[in-house]
């Protein structure tokens, strides 16, 4: 094997998860529960990054704390960076330059990729419409010659209570009705949609319901973190001749 270089008391969390400061819920499936890769991660809070802040506000204040956590990741030897809110995209270019890894803060990046797959409309769903403006899209490469459809979470009543409103606690069906019945009237007002996009970090957990209720393809932050992780973590798979 040879002479291997370490400088580290621990190896293998390969994925960094930036955390928004909440104390609601992260249900299995969320990008905030570690059970819900097949491989290691490493979350860290940042500290004072509230919904609030990042969703409503898109506060540019918490650049620098965003930054300094991200350094802190690659030093502890993670090999990608994501965080737990599409809203982050407004952070991108910035994380992404003060870091020698890999840094995908939103699902909405995915937007070009999955229009170019299918060649139809993207549906979004994100956790705030009144607040995922053009400035977030443009920070994810998104122009006018995409065609998308937003619907938003934010007045649906148990989303509203447990994720915007930060609640210790949360019913996980109804969160699962809800996104679905936001999707399904999203698909009955455009049905030239040909994919669904979950903005919302905490949507991934009810991304096969949406997937059942809809018949389409459905993208959301997980499925990101798998395929940047089997990018950045390859597995030797040829071992000789057949």
């Amino acid at each position: 094997m040879g002479l291997i270089k370490g400088g580290r008391p621990y190896y293998g969390e390969s994925i960094g998860i930036l955390i928004l400061d909440t104390r609601f819920p992260r249900i299995p499936g969320d990008i905030g529960n570690a059970t819900t890769f097949n491989f290691p991660v490493r979350l860290k809070v940042v500290k004072g990054a509230s919904v609030n802040r990042v969703v409503r506000q898109g506060d540019p204040s918490l650049i620098e704390p965003f930054i300094k956590a991200a350094r802190e990741l690659e030093n502890e030897g993670v090999r990608a960076i994501t965080t737990s809110c599409g809203f982050l995209v407004l952070f991108q270019d910035q994380l992404a330059k003060a870091v020698n890894i890999p840094v995908f803060t939103s699902n909405l990046l995915m937007i070009p990729l999955v229009y170019k797959l299918t060649g139809r409309r993207v549906g979004i769903i994100t956790a705030c419409s009144e607040t995922l403006t053009e400035k977030h899209l443009k920070a994810a490469n998104v122009d006018e010659s995409i065609p998308i459809a937003i619907a938003g979470l934010e007045n649906q009543q148990e989303f509203k209570r447990v994720i915007l409103e930060n609640s210790d606690s949360m019913d996980p069906d109804k969160i699962e009705k809800e996104v679905v019945e936001v999707a399904t009237r999203l698909v009955e007002k455009y049905p030239d949609i040909g994919s669904i996009l979950l903005e919302c970090h905490n949507l991934a957990p009810y991304s096969a319901a949406v997937q059942e209720a809809t018949n389409l393809p459905v993208f959301d932050i997980v499925s990101f973190a798998n395929f940047v992780h089997d990018s950045v973590v390859k597995r030797k798979t040829f071992t000789g001749f057949l």
